[in-house]
């Protein structure tokens, strides 16, 4: 089976990151496993449905310490990956399953969000917006007005 790409868009993770380093062929590598949760809504009023899709992803290498530093439970993401098969033999019987590998991460939460999240904080809560002035209500010139601000046409020679 050829890899097919996988994107979970505005997902927010179910838990901590877990990392591990194993080894590679290059020696130790950076590990990480992190589930997230997408989703996804259809319909309105009573006949809203509304379905959650969780995703194990398997994140390797600077991607994956940084992961683990970065993002912590309830961290938006959107990720970009692949989906792979991974079969094994256990006990003479082959063990069909799948496998979610990310190939790009995008950290969704601001700075302070994601420090808080670290932390144990409660996460801040974006400001409001800031009142806008009404626009100045212009009033509409009186024709004689208007003709007083024409500048006029030069006649052709």
């Amino acid at each position: 089976m050829a890899n097919v790409s996988v994107i979970q868009r505005h997902a927010h993770l179910a838990g901590a990151v877990k990392l591990e380093f194993v080894n590679g062929r290059e020696g130790k590598i950076a590990k990480a496993v992190l589930t997230a949760i997408s989703n996804t809504r259809r319909g309105s009023g009573e006949a809203r449905e509304e379905e959650s899709t969780a995703i194990q992803w398997t994140l390797w290498g600077k991607q994956a310490e940084n992961a683990a530093e970065y993002l912590g439970k309830g961290s938006h993401v959107n990720i970009v990956g692949r989906l792979r098969n991974n079969n094994y033999e256990k006990d003479g019987e082959t063990v069909y399953g799948m496998a979610f590998t990310a190939e790009e991460i995008d950290y969704l939460d601001s700075r302070a969000e994601s420090e808080a999240r670290r932390n144990g904080d409660p996460v801040p809560k974006a400001a409001p917006p800031a009142p806008s002035a009404p626009a100045p209500r212009l009033r509409a010139a009186s024709p004689a007005a208007r003709a007083s601000r024409r500048t006029p046409t030069p006649e052709p020679s």
